[in-house]
């Protein structure tokens, strides 16, 4: 892709200070304001999970980007956009938020430590708000860039339902993986992801519905892999090299210096 990135899309699973953190919740924070830095444009996306204080982070509802339905199962859910801005780095992070979906206060879990069985809905809700969005905002990403799990769903819905939207036609994604990925869907999440030009053969790897295969799918529908971690399943580093995409290995001493940032930017540049 070269001098040609211009615009880079993140959609991140959490972002430190919204979440505590983490790797993932750190990248989200930082990454963005380096490659802002670099001189491309950012926006920056993340599920606005019930923990996170309105008040205190100074959420506010966008109500011109607002308002349309995703039907999900034949079930019409309002999408509802939320922004805040992180002044020390000069950038605004996107909240896509829906009472259903994000209005309880654990992120994945009940308080029995059990996934919540709605999660994979939670994802696909997640990637057609992302996508939705952009498309209102008129604003093209050459690059997006997906990371954590609930991320996953949206290569997907890129390549195939919003295919031939003029707004996606020169993007590429780059997905990074991470030692997150959950243990199972419910059996019906294979049939709930069908959507736009996805058809049942194009989801075939969801016939078994682990969080493996969600990230395996992914990967298959993007350009380039990240492996931001050193815990990610042995399967999934076995996949990623075998998947003849350009593959990112993980840099403990990139991650923890912060030269990562430079990385990911030429990593970006030559997809």
């Amino acid at each position: 892709m070269g001098e040609s990135v211009k615009r880079v899309l993140f959609v991140n699973s959490e972002i430190f200070p919204y979440l505590p953190e983490s790797d993932i919740a750190n990248i989200g924070r930082f990454l963005p304001q380096g490659i802002q830095e670099r001189k491309k444009e950012i926006r920056s996306f993340m599920p606005r999970y019930g923990c996170i204080n309105e008040r205190k982070n100074q959420l506010h509802e966008v109500i011109r980007l607002s308002g349309m339905n995703i039907v999900i199962n034949d079930v019409d859910r309002p999408l509802v956009i939320k922004v805040a801005s992180i002044s020390a780095a000069r950038m605004q992070v996107y909240f896509i938020d829906n009472e259903d979906y994000f209005h309880r206060k654990s992120i994945y879990r009940n308080e029995k430590g059990e996934f919540f069985s709605d999660n994979g809905e939670r994802a696909i809700f997640f990637a057609r708000g992302v996508l939705e969005t952009i498309k209102k905002q008129r604003w093209a990403p050459d690059i997006i860039h997906c990371q954590g799990w609930i991320s996953h769903v949206l290569p997907l819905y890129l390549k195939k339902a919003y295919i031939d939207d003029p707004i996606f036609s020169h993007s590429k994604v780059v997905l990074s993986l991470y030692g997150d990925t959950p243990a199972e869907f419910p059996e019906d999440f294979k049939s709930k992801i069908l959507f736009g030009g996805v058809t049942e053969s194009d989801v075939e790897i969801l016939s078994e519905p682990t969080g493996i295969n969600l990230a395996k799918l992914a990967a298959s529908y993007s350009d380039g892999i990240i492996l931001g971690a050193d815990n990610v399943a042995p399967e999934l580093v076995e996949y990623s090299k075998n998947s003849g995409l350009p593959v990112l290995p993980f840099n403990a001493e990139a991650l923890q210096s912060g030269s990562y940032i430079e990385d990911y930017n030429s990593f970006y540049d030559n997809l």
